[in-house]
């Protein structure tokens, strides 16, 4: 039997989700860790995506097969009482044999969050990056319409990155600004796929762009500049890849949004 899995997990003390040679501590470690105690044998666990060291994720799915008495709707259970704290399944369900939920993803969100203080807060830090200025939020969503649409993103992805195509699909990227005794950014990304750091790298350009950085950057990388047009990669800590859309709700009541 195949099942479909939602899981949720704080990365700061993950290294990614895929096992490491090492020995580190990943997400598919524990995922298969705990899995082997449910269903008495090695079981593969394959995420939608890998997510890099200190990345976190709202709504990542993964697949595993094996047999078991336990109902589906009964997993979560078995595996969070086995899974720590910063790791948990929120649902499952079974799907068909064929299921591939890596391939069958149609489009992936990720939320890119920082705050601007003059000084780190640590009820943050986990979650968001600080900023040392603070950006213009209009020349922020000037330069993100330049993004969305089908484009050639090799400038956007860091080195390591073993991809047969760089060409990705932006649906939406949207900028986003609260204030709540601090100002908090948000940059929400929704496209058919992401390259290595893509998303970081965005969003580390977008906020150049807010601070003063020229748009052109922009049109030269995906005109085929290089790496070095555009700005940092921001740190891992402000990353949640919040929910995969199969274009069908795999679990419902909402779980997936």
């Amino acid at each position: 039997m195949k099942y479909a899995l939602l899981i949720q997990y704080d990365g700061t003390f993950f290294s990614g989700w895929q096992l490491q040679k090492k020995g580190e501590r990943t997400v598919q470690g524990e995922m298969e860790r705990a899995s082997a105690e449910i269903f008495g044998v090695p079981t593969r666990v394959t995420a939608s995506g890998r997510t890099d060291a200190g990345v976190h994720a709202r709504g990542q799915v993964c697949v595993l097969e094996g047999e078991t008495t336990v109902p589906a709707a009964k997993l979560p259970a078995c595996f969070n009482t086995r899974l720590p704290p910063d790791l948990k399944v929120l649902a499952a369900r079974a799907v068909a044999e064929d299921f591939d939920c890596t391939r069958h993803a149609k489009r992936k969100t990720y939320v890119y969050r920082a705050y601007y203080a003059e000084t780190d807060l640590p009820l943050l830090a986990r979650y968001a990056a600080r900023l040392k200025e603070r950006p213009d939020v209009e020349k922020m969503r000037e330069a993100a319409a330049l993004l969305c649409g089908k484009h050639d993103f090799k400038a956007f992805s860091s080195s390591g990155s073993s991809v047969k195509t760089t060409v990705r699909e932006i649906y939406k990227l949207d900028v986003r600004m609260t204030e709540n005794g601090h100002t908090m950014y948000e940059v929400e990304v929704t496209g058919n796929g992401f390259l290595y750091n893509m998303v970081r790298i965005i969003a580390g350009e977008l906020f150049a762009v807010g601070c003063g950085k020229s748009m052109q950057n922009i049109a030269t990388a995906l005109a085929g500049g290089g790496r070095s047009c555009l700005a940092k990669t921001m740190p891992a800590a402000g990353l949640t890849l919040e929910c995969v859309d199969y274009g069908v709700p795999l679990f419902g009541n909402g779980l997936e949004d």
